[in-house]
């Protein structure tokens, strides 16, 4: 297996701290960020146990078989953030094996031609870029799973505000336009009266707002984890002014915020039903093994530049790392599209995707 790193101009420095997020984090990537979506050395895009998963383990020092030792390896990509962080466990069981082969990659920018050239198999993305992807290539993409719930805060760097309607009159560095941040964001501002009142100052990526964030006074930021606990570790003065999660709890819509999916080109799932299947049973103890053991996952996370794993153990509790599939995730996910696509229907892509967007597996 071989691994691809695409790593951003970052923070010079070493960072300690990727469920924001999902996080997202996002992002992956929180992990993000977010899943979908860094600190130093890394962009984004904490664990959550939340919703039915299969009950399976993998032992934590087996290699997986080669199912396929003749083939091509299955082609992932993730974000930096929550989603990369919870596949760790799984890119570590491969090394050595021609399975799958693994990119994690700074900016959802990156993500979009990859589906659309088919470079990539199995990709984790924010949650509405699926159904703009689905949309977009009339069917091209299917939804595999939930992996990263809401991993999104708005951080200040000061104390003025504690409310949504304290954000009247402030600027928002933030990162994920045309993205699950962006339309999660809006809808909250929206719902709350003050879409008018609230300029957003777009950046490329979450480490750019995190930099903006640290280097003006009374600053706030939208971040998903592990930016979050990245800034706070680098000024005791950032602060968590708002959870995204409550805020879009408190508007009473029948749905949870979400971060990131994983989806796969629909051509490779229908050809390769038997990998598919293999990944996320993989996939999903790769989840919980990073979960349930924070000390070995850090040490992953920090092994494949993700986050120093210093951050990476404080922030995975506050990533939202999931694995979601089936009926559950249908409905978690389809509910959550249904909000966005209430509010604009430009953020699932001009339509909500119908059942052949959501794989049964």
């Amino acid at each position: 297996m071989k691994f691809k790193k695409t790593l951003s101009a970052v923070l010079a420095a070493a960072m300690c701290l990727t469920f924001a997020a999902c996080s997202n984090g996002g992002n992956s990537s929180e992990n993000s960020a977010p899943e979908n979506s860094a600190p130093e050395s890394s962009a984004p895009e904490s664990s959550n146990n939340e919703g039915s998963t299969p009950e399976s383990s993998a032992p934590e020092n087996s290699a997986p078989e080669n199912t396929e030792p003749d083939s091509a390896p299955v082609r992932v990509v993730a974000l930096k953030g929550p989603t990369a962080m919870g596949m760790t466990k799984l890119m570590s069981d491969s090394e050595g094996s021609n399975v799958y082969d693994f990119e994690i990659v700074a900016a959802v920018d990156e993500i979009s031609p990859m589906v659309a050239q088919g470079s990539a198999d199995i990709v984790c993305v924010p949650a509405n870029l699926g159904s703009v992807l689905y949309n977009k290539t009339e069917g091209g993409v299917k939804a595999l799973a939930v992996n990263t719930l809401g991993v999104l805060y708005i951080c200040e760097n000061g104390d003025t505000v504690n409310s949504v309607a304290d954000l009247k009159g402030k600027t928002i560095f933030s990162s994920g336009k045309g993205a699950t941040p962006e339309y999660a964001l809006n809808f909250i501002l929206k719902s709350n009266g003050l879409e008018n009142d609230v300029t957003i100052e777009w950046k490329s990526e979450h480490s750019e707002c995190l930099a903006a964030l640290l280097e003006t006074e009374n600053s706030v930021a939208m971040l998903p984890q592990p930016f979050v606990t990245t800034a706070q570790t680098k000024n005791e003065g950032v602060r968590v002014a708002i959870d995204l999660n409550d805020a879009w709890d408190d508007l009473g819509v029948d749905s949870s915020l979400l971060t990131g999916i994983v989806i796969a080109r629909s051509e490779f799932v229908e050809n390769n039903p038997e990998a598919v299947n293999e990944f996320l049973s993989r996939y999903h103890d790769s989840v919980e093994f990073v979960n349930n053991n924070i000390d070995e996952g850090a040490a992953l996370v920090g092994k494949y530049d993700i986050v120093p794993e210093a951050v990476a153990k404080k922030a995975i509790p506050e990533c939202h790392i999931v694995c979601i599939m089936g009926s559950e995730m249908k409905s978690m996910l389809g509910g959550y599209l249904g909000v966005l696509a209430e509010n604009d229907p430009k953020a699932v892509g001009g339509k909500l995707p119908d059942d052949g967007f959501y794989y049964a597996g």
